[in-house]
C-alpha cells in the first residue's frame, strides 16, 4: 500500500503544473466580504471572512474538481512530511499555514520541471532564435501573485509575533497591518513562537529555489531576519522550564542561529548591512507615549547581537564597500558617488592622522605603486626591460592618478606622512603632466591639480627643489626611468613602457627628441608657474633663477677652456669634458628659464615687499659682479640704474614700511656699500651712500638725491611706460615688472589708508598705460584712456604711435562701446597712419582700418574703394597698395556675406587692372583673386569679364610681375571652387585651360610657367574627379510612390 500511495504521488508531481497552483494561491487572495469598512469592528469582521471564506473554497476545489486531484496529492504529501501544526482556531494562522503548503508545492514542483527539461540543441541555421525558455520560469503575472502570497504569509505568520522592539511593527506600517495585528488570536495554539518558527523554517525552504529566493529576500529579508534573531538569541524568562515545557528546544534554536548567519552569507551584503541597521536602531529618544518609546528602542540583546553581525560584515572581503553601500545605495547614482568618494577619502586622510605608518604602508604605497615602479631610483627587473614592454597599463596609470587627486586634492590636508609620500613621485608627475600637453587627455586636468596642490602645500624650500628638479637643474631629484617612456594607450589613455633600442642611425632623432622634450618642459613649467603666482611661488623661483643667472654671467670664461693634461689619462680627460658639457647645458637651461618666465610671468608676479626687495637684491648683486670682471654693458649700467632708482622708490613713500621691511631692506647694504667703492660714476657713488644712510636710519634721514631719484625714476615709467616698447630686453621686462608694483605702492603712499600691510600684494596701477588696457574687458575703458591713447597715435616717436594704434584695434575687436562710437574719428588716424613710412605704423593702421570695417561694412568699406580706386594725383601709389591690403583683409573677414558687396567690389578691382601703375594692376589682380575665392556660384554674370580680364592681361601685359599675377588668380580660382568648378565655370573653362597651355608653350618667364602648372594640375585633378567620381560603398533607399 505505502508503495502505491509513493507511486501516485510522484505521478501528481509530474502532471501537477505551475498553472494549477498559482491559481489555487490566486484563490486564497481573492477578495471576500461585503460589509462596511468604516468601522474597525467591520474592518476584522471582513478580514476573518475573507480568509474563512477562501480556505472553504479551496477545500471544496480539492474535495470537488477532479483537476485539482493531483495537486491535493501533492500538498497532502508535503503536509504528511511537514512538522508543524496546520490547523487552528485562529484563522489567520490555518490560512497561513495552508499558504506555506502551497508555496513549498511550488518550489518542489518548480524543481522537478527544471530537472526534466531538456532544451536540445539549437538550430545552427537559425542561431538568431532565443533558446528555449525553462518550464521552471514564472511569468511577470506569476511573480506578481507569488509575491502578494509572500506578503500575507510575512505579515500573518511572522510579524505578529515579534517582540515589542524587534523589527518595525505592523500597526505602524499600513492600515492593513494594523487591521492584522488585532485579528491574530495568540492566545490560540500553537504557540506564537512555534509559530513564528515554523514560517521562518518554511519560507526558508521555498528560498531554496533560486528565483523564490529572490523574491523571497529581496522584499522581505528583515522581517525573517528579525524573526530569525529573536527565535536563535532572545534569552529566555525562566531558565527553570523543563524540556516539555519549552516551546522551543535547544536544537531549533541552534538551527535558527545558524540559519541566520547562512542567510546573511547568501544575501547582497548591501542589503543585509542595510537590514541589521534597521534592526539594531538608532541612538535613544526621549518619548512619552509607551507604544512609541517600544517602537523607538530595540532590546539590548538585539542591539548586540546586530552590532556583532555589522562587525563580521565589515570583517568579510569587501566589507567596507558593503557597509558603504548599505547606508548610501537609494540616494540616486550621483550622489552615491560622491558620498562614496567623502567616505573614502575621509578614511584615508582619518588613518594618515592618526595611524601615519599604518596608512603610509597599507594605503599610500598601494595607491602610488604604479608611478614608484617607473622611478629611476627603482630596479626594473630584467623580465621587464625587454623593449616594448608594458610597465605601468593604462588603467592602473589612470586609476593612480584619479586616487591621488580624490585624497589629495580633495581630501585638502597637508599631513606630513601624504606630503612626504608625494614627493618622491612628482618628477614623474610633472612628465606625464608635460606628455598630456601634446594631446587631448582627461588626466591633464587631473595632474595639473595635483602639482599646482602640492606646490602650494609644500615648505618654500622643497617647492623650490621640486621646481628645479622639474626643470631639469637638479638631478638628484627622482624622476622618469631612463629606460621608461610614456605612449597613448589602445583606449586613448596613457601607458608607461620600456623605450625601444637607439640604433646608431636613430642618434641624430633621438638627440632632436630630447632637446624638443627639453624645451617643452620648460615651457609647460612655465604654464604651471605662471597658475602659482598668487601664493608667491612663482615669485621666488624667477629669484632663485636670476640668481642662477648671475652666477652664468659672472662665472669666469677661461676656466671652460681646455687645459692641456699631459699627466692625465683619457678616462679623466673624457671624465672632465663631460663636466664641462653639463656645465654648459645647466647655463643653457638657465636662460631659457628666464626667457620663458620673462615672457609667461604677469606684473603679479611679486605679491610682497619681501619678493620686490629680493628681485632688487639680485639684480645689483648681478650688476656688481659685471663690473668687478670688467664686464660692464649699456644693459648692466641701466639695470644698475633702475635697481637703485627702485630702492629709492620704496624709501621715498611709495610703500608704508615697518620695522620688519627695514630689516628686509637691510640685507642691500653691503651691496649698496659695494657699489658705492667700485663704480666709476660718482653720482651713483653718491645715491648708494644716500640709499645706505637712509636704510639704516629706517628712512629718519633721506638726502634730496634719493627723492629726486625715486621721481626720476617714476617720471622715466610714466614717459616710458606708457605705450609697450617694440624691442625690451629681458632685464628691462624684469625691471618693469618690479616697478609696476612700486607704482601701485606709490598711489597707496600718497593717500595713506589705515592699516594697509606692506606685505600685502602689490599690483600694477595700469591707469596711464593704455598697452594694458587692452587686456581690460568690454565696456571698462574710461573718456580719459581713450583720449590718451588718441593723443598717442599722433606721437612723433614710432614705438609710442604703433602701440597706440594696437591698442585701438584691440578695442576695437573687443568691441568697447566708448571706441565705436568714434568711428570717423578712428578711421581718419588710422587713414593718415597709412601715409606713414614706417612698417611698424603703416601695418598697425592697416590692421586697425580692417577692424573697422569688419564692424561697419557698409559705411567704411566705400570709401576705401573710392580712395583705392584715385589716381594718383590724390595719393601715392603707395598709400594706394597699402589701401588694397586693407580690401583683402576685409575680403577674409566678410567670408560668406562679401557677397553683398559684390558689384562695387569687383568693379573697383576691374579697373584697377587698367590702370597705368604696374603695381597697382598687381594689386587689383591679387584681390581679385580672393574675391572670386570666395564668391563661388555667386560669381554669376560677371565670370566672363573677369575671364576675358585674365586673358588679356596673361597675354598682352608688359611686366611680368603683372602677367604673373593673373596666372595665380586663375590658380585660386580653380583652389577655391574645387569640384564646383565645373558648374561655375562651364561656359569658361575650355578658355581658361588654352589660356594655361598658352602660358607653358610661351610665357619667357619661369615663375608665371610655374604658375600656370600648378594651375593645370588643379584643373587636371578637377577633371579627373568629375570623369571618375569616387566610389563610395553606400546604401540608398527609395520610397516608391
Amino acid at each position: 500500500m505505502a508503495a502505491s500511495g509513493q507511486a501516485v504521488g510522484n505521478a501528481a508531481q509530474e502532471i501537477c503544473g505551475l498553472d494549477r497552483i498559482l491559481e489555487a494561491l490566486k484563490l486564497l487572495l481573492s477578495p471576500g466580504g461585503s460589509g462596511s469598512s468604516s468601522l474597525q469592528v467591520t474592518k476584522h469582521d471582513v478580514l476573518l471572512a475573507t480568509l474563512k471564506s477562501n480556505l472553504s473554497a479551496l477545500e471544496d476545489k480539492f474535495l470537488k474538481d477532479p483537476q485539482w486531484k493531483k495537486l491535493k496529492l501533492l500538498r497532502d504529501q508535503i503536509a504528511d512530511k511537514a512538522e508543524w501544526p496546520q490547523n487552528s482556531i485562529d484563522v489567520t494562522w490555518s490560512f497561513t499555514s495552508q499558504t506555506l503548503l502551497l508555496l513549498l508545492c511550488l518550489k518542489e514542483t518548480m524543481i522537478r520541471l527544471a530537472a526534466n527539461f531538456n532544451p536540445g540543441k539549437p538550430n545552427p541555421r537559425t542561431p538568431e532564435v532565443a533558446p528555449a525558455l525553462s518550464p521552471d520560469a514564472l511569468s511577470i503575472s506569476q511573480q506578481k501573485t507569488v509575491q502578494f502570497i509572500l506578503q500575507f504569509v510575512v505579515t500573518l505568520g511572522i510579524c505578529p509575533y515579534l517582540m515589542p522592539g524587534v523589527g518595525v511593527p505592523l500597526r505602524y506600517r499600513t492600515e492593513f497591518g494594523a487591521v492584522v495585528q488585532d485579528v491574530v488570536c495568540l492566545d490560540a495554539a500553537p504557540d506564537a513562537t512555534r509559530r513564528l518558527y515554523t514560517s521562518c523554517r518554511a519560507l526558508l525552504n521555498v528560498a531554496e529555489h533560486t528565483s523564490l529566493g529572490s523574491l523571497i529576500f529581496c522584499h522581505h529579508f528583515g522581517d525573517i531576519a528579525a524573526g530569525l534573531c529573536q527565535l536563535g538569541f532572545c534569552p529566555t524568562k525562566s531558565k527553570l522550564l523543563t524540556p516539555a515545557e519549552e516551546v522551543l528546544t535547544e536544537e531549533e534554536r541552534t538551527l535558527s542561529r545558524g540559519a541566520l548567519r547562512d542567510m546573511l552569507d547568501q544575501v547582497y551584503q548591501p542589503l543585509a548591512v542595510r537590514e541589521l541597521l534597521i534592526l539594531q536602531g538608532g541612538p535613544p529618544q526621549s518619548c512619552t507615549d509607551v507604544k512609541t518609546q517600544l517602537r523607538c528602542r530595540a532590546p539590548a540583546w538585539l542591539r548586540r547581537l546586530c552590532g556583532q553581525l555589522l562587525s563580521e560584515r565589515l570583517m568579510r572581503p569587501n566589507g567596507v564597500q558593503a557597509v558603504v553601500r548599505g547606508i548610501l545605495e537609494g540616494a540616486g547614482d550621483k550622489l552615491t558617488a560622491r558620498q562614496f568618494q567623502r567616505v573614502a577619502t575621509t578614511t584615508f586622510i582619518t588613518l594618515s592622522r592618526e595611524r601615519p605608518q599604518l596608512a603610509a604602508k597599507y594605503l599610500l604605497q598601494p595607491v602610488l605603486a604604479p608611478l614608484h615602479r617607473c622611478l629611476n631610483t627603482a630596479e626594473i627587473p630584467e623580465s621587464y626591460r625587454v623593449p616594448g614592454t608594458i610597465l605601468v597599463t593604462e588603467e592602473e596609470l589612470c586609476r593612480c592618478i584619479e586616487d591621488v587627486f580624490k585624497v589629495y586634492v580633495i581630501g585638502n590636508e597637508p599631513l606630513t606622512v601624504l606630503m612626504d609620500s608625494l614627493l618622491p613621485v612628482l618628477g614623474v608627475l610633472f612628465l606625464l603632466y608635460c606628455f598630456t600637453k601634446q594631446s587631448v587627455s582627461h588626466i591633464r586636468s587631473l595632474c595639473q591639480e595635483i602639482l599646482l596642490w602640492i606646490l602650494g602645500k609644500l615648505e618654500r624650500k622643497k617647492a623650490i627643489a621640486s621646481l628645479k628638479g622639474f626643470a631639469g637643474l637638479d638631478k638628484a631629484v627622482p624622476s622618469l626611468h631612463s629606460l621608461c617612456q610614456f605612449r597613448v594607450a589602445t583606449q586613448g589613455g596613457i601607458m608607461i613602457t620600456i623605450k625601444e633600442a637607439i640604433s646608431d642611425e636613430d642618434e641624430d632623432e633621438a638627440l632632436y627628441q630630447k632637446v624638443s622634450s627639453e624645451q617643452d618642459r620648460v615651457e609647460h613649467l612655465g604654464d604651471l608657474l605662471s597658475l602659482c603666482q598668487e601664493c608667491g611661488l612663482a615669485g621666488d623661483f624667477f629669484i632663485f633663477c636670476l640668481k642662477e643667472l648671475t652666477h652664468v654671467a659672472t662665472e669666469n670664461e677661461a676656466e671652460l677652456k681646455t687645459k692641456p693634461f699631459s699627466s692625465k689619462s683619457l678616462l679623466e680627460l673624457e671624465q672632465h669634458q663631460t663636466l664641462l658639457v653639463e656645465g654648459q647645458e645647466q647655463k643653457l637651461l638657465v636662460l631659457q628659464l628666464m626667457v620663458v618666465l620673462c615672457e609667461r610671468m604677469s606684473e603679479q608676479i611679486f605679491t610682497n615687499i619681501t619678493q620686490v626687495v629680493d628681485f632688487v637684491a639680485a639684480t645689483l648683486q648681478r650688476a656688481c659682479a659685471s663690473l668687478a670682471h670688467q664686464a660692464e654693458s649699456t644693459v648692466e649700467s641701466q639695470t644698475l640704474s633702475m635697481s637703485m632708482g627702485l630702492v629709492a622708490v620704496i624709501l621715498g613713500g611709495a610703500v608704508q614700511l615697518k620695522s620688519s621691511d627695514f630689516a628686509v631692506l637691510k640685507q642691500l647694504l653691503p651691496l649698496l656699500e659695494k657699489v658705492s667703492n667700485t663704480y666709476p660714476d660718482p653720482v651713483i657713488q653718491e645715491l648708494a651712500v644716500d640709499l645706505r644712510i637712509t636704510i639704516s636710519t629706517h628712512g629718519a634721514f633721506a638726502t634730496e638725491a634719493v627723492s629726486m631719484a625715486a621721481q626720476s625714476t617714476l617720471n622715466k615709467k610714466d614717459s616710458e611706460g606708457k605705450i609697450e616698447e617694440p624691442q625690451q630686453s629681458s632685464h628691462e621686462r624684469h625691471t618693469d615688472v618690479a616697478h609696476s608694483h612700486l607704482e601701485q605702492q606709490q598711489s597707496h603712499g600718497t593717500a595713506p589708508q589705515p592699516g594697509l600691510q606692506s606685505d600685502a600684494p602689490v599690483t600694477p596701477q595700469g591707469v596711464n598705460e593704455p598697452s594694458t588696457t587692452t587686456n581690460q574687458k568690454s565696456g571698462s575703458i574710461t573718456t580719459e584712456q581713450l583720449q590718451e591713447v588718441l593723443l598717442s597715435a599722433y606721437d612723433p616717436q614710432i614705438p609710442t604711435r604703433a602701440a597706440a594704434l594696437r591698442t585701438l584695434s584691440c578695442w576695437i575687436e573687443q568691441r568697447e562701446a566708448k571706441a565705436l562710437e568714434m568711428q570717423e574719428k578712428l578711421l581718419k588716424i588710422f587713414l593718415e597712419n597709412l601715409e606713414h613710412e614706417d612698417t611698424f605704423v603703416y601695418l598697425s593702421a592697416i590692421q586697425g582700418v580692417a577692424l573697422l570695417s569688419d564692424v561697419y561694412p557698409e559705411k567704411i568699406l566705400p570709401d576705401l574703394l573710392a580712395q583705392y580706386d584715385s589716381s594718383k594725383d590724390e595719393h601715392t601709389p603707395e598709400t594706394r597698395m597699402k589701401v588694397g591690403e586693407v580690401l583683402m583683409r576685409i575680403v577674409r573677414a566678410l567670408g560668406d556675406m562679401v557677397s553683398k558687396y559684390r558689384e562695387p567690389l569687383i568693379h573697383t578691382f576691374l579697373r584697377g587692372v587698367r590702370d597705368p601703375d604696374g603695381a597697382h594692376r598687381a594689386s587689383s589682380l591679387a584681390n581679385l583673386g580672393e574675391l572670386c575665392q570666395r564668391l563661388d556660384f555667386l560669381l554669376g554674370s560677371v565670370v566672363h569679364e573677369v575671364t576675358a580680364c585674365l586673358i588679356a592681361v596673361a597675354k598682352t601685359d608688359s611686366e611680368v610681375q603683372v602677367r604673373r599675377a593673373a596666372i595665380h588668380v586663375i590658380v585660386l580660382l580653380l583652389r577655391g571652387l574645387s569640384q564646383k568648378a565645373t558648374e561655375v565655370l562651364s561656359d569658361v573653362l575650355k578658355d581658361l585651360y588654352h589660356l594655361l597651355k598658352h602660358v607653358v608653350r610661351l610665357e619667357p618667364d619661369d615663375v608665371a610657367k610655374l604658375h600656370a602648372q600648378l594651375a593645370l594640375e588643379e584643373l587636371d585633378d578637377i577633371m579627373k574627379n568629375f570623369l571618375f567620381p569616387p566610389r563610395k560603398l553606400e546604401k540608398k533607399i527609395v520610397v516608391l510612390p
